[in-house]
């Protein structure tokens, strides 16, 4: 094969923005990438061949593109010990800012459930949850709509945000409602569950029950990620897997047997809770490698799997806490406007008062709440349904625009190699 026949293979390959090619090299996207690709090219006798990854469903088009230059795409079985790319879509408004919160975090493994969708869900909740206000809120979702609009043109480049923003902004009017507020207790709206500065206590047994929700769904798809990683075997004994998810288990139902004084709840738990923990000590015990040593780590990492758990489920008392501070500062607002209120003067100055105090309370507060919400996602959820980080599937595809200029009459056949690649649900 001559080296202007594989060129105008490799041009085909490049325009398909399909095949992430396995180059000895580090590739680039220059007018000299297609020459360095084509003498990368395995030859045997008339043939030359590539390997790289491409989408499973992709393979038809590809095939077909290639079969008039007398080449092929050749699908083979994807090496074991090789972990494919991960390939996830941008999709298209909340979607995309749900994959940044992922992406963020780190690549998700080929073989792991994309969870992208459930954490914009999640952090909307408990940016809700801390920033709940039925006036703030109103103003989150007017801003998302703004966005929509795309009438302001500095802010054009978060426009794709505008769905996440307005759901941000509902879930605070949801939580707002519940609270009672609405630009603080000014009586706008009326308490439909409690008063956070006045039950503080079930703000943050609600608060705590959001969290054992959330930590369970997180469990959960970590159960499931650690069998599609190693089988049910890996995921017995993994703390993410379903050893970990026992442990939780075995301390809801401590918990339920110990608030309703029920005996044989606390008993199962404790049966439970055993079961896990000799689970994950042989898991950790078998990862440390075996023998003495291996026993004092594993003890030491049991106990730190324990404690961790506790203080996680504890983290999501802030979800209560900053709900807590948001209304201490408006009510502060609020009762310094009615201490100047006087039809005169002073009605002005409670007037800038109120403006000013919303103002720098809902700046103050949408950042908190907005990180204090990615901190609960990354340590807390994350930290369960990921293991380990998978590498982005990066397609193979240079500027091709001078190799154009020049068509190649190809004979040969030409193979690109790729095994079967999925994208994640």
């Amino acid at each position: 094969m001559v080296e202007q026949d594989r060129r105008a293979m490799l041009v085909e390959v490049a325009r398909s923005r399909l095949v992430e090619l396995d180059l000895p090299y580090t590739a680039g996207d220059g007018a000299e990438e297609l020459d360095k690709a084509a003498e990368a090219a395995i030859v045997s006798g008339p043939s030359a061949a590539l390997a790289g990854w491409m989408p499973r469903q992709a393979i038809p088009d590809l095939r077909a593109a290639l079969a008039p230059l007398g080449a092929a795409v050749v699908p083979l079985p994807r090496p074991r010990w090789i972990q494919p790319p991960t390939m996830l879509g941008g999709g298209s408004g909340s979607t995309r800012v749900s994959r940044t919160l992922v992406d963020t975090y780190g690549t998700v493994p080929y073989a792991d459930l994309d969870p992208s969708r459930l954490a914009g869900i999640a952090y909307v909740v408990m940016f809700g949850m801390m920033f709940g206000d039925v006036g703030h809120g109103a103003i989150l979702l007017a801003g998302g709509l703004l966005l929509r609009s795309g009438r302001i043109k500095k802010l054009a480049k978060l426009q794709r945000t505008w769905l996440f923003v307005c759901g941000a902004g509902l879930a605070a009017m949801f939580f707002g409602a519940l609270y009672g507020e609405a630009f603080g207790p000014t009586g706008l709206v009326p308490v439909l569950w409690l008063d956070p500065l006045a039950n503080p206590v079930p703000l943050l047994v609600a608060g705590l029950g959001v969290g054992a929700f959330l930590l369970a769904g997180a469990y959960a798809l970590g159960t499931i990620n650690r069998v599609r990683e190693g089988g049910w075997g890996y995921a017995l004994y993994a703390r993410s897997g379903v050893a970990g998810s026992l442990l939780f288990l075995a301390v809801a139902l401590l918990v339920w047997g110990l608030s309703t004084g029920t005996g044989l709840l606390m008993a199962v738990a404790a049966l439970i809770a055993l079961a896990a923990l000799v689970f994950i000590f042989i898991g950790l015990f078998t990862e440390a490698g075996g023998g003495a040593p291996a026993i004092f780590q594993a003890v030491i990492e049991l106990v730190d799997t324990v404690i961790r758990l506790g203080s996680n489920l504890v983290s999501f008392a802030r979800l209560a806490a900053f709900g807590l501070t948001h209304a201490a500062l408006l009510m502060v607002v609020w009762n310094g406007t009615t201490a100047l209120w006087a039809p005169d003067w002073r009605a002005a100055a409670a007037v800038l008062l109120f403006v000013v105090g919303n103002l720098v309370t809902f700046a103050l507060e949408a950042l908190v709440a907005g990180i204090q919400a990615l901190r609960l996602e990354y340590y807390e959820l994350f930290s369960r349904i990921f293991q380990s980080e998978g590498r982005p599937f990066r397609p193979w595809s240079p500027d091709v625009t001078a190799a154009t200029a020049h068509p190649a009459t190809a004979a040969s056949v030409f193979h690109t190699t790729p095994p079967a690649e999925r994208q994640l649900p």
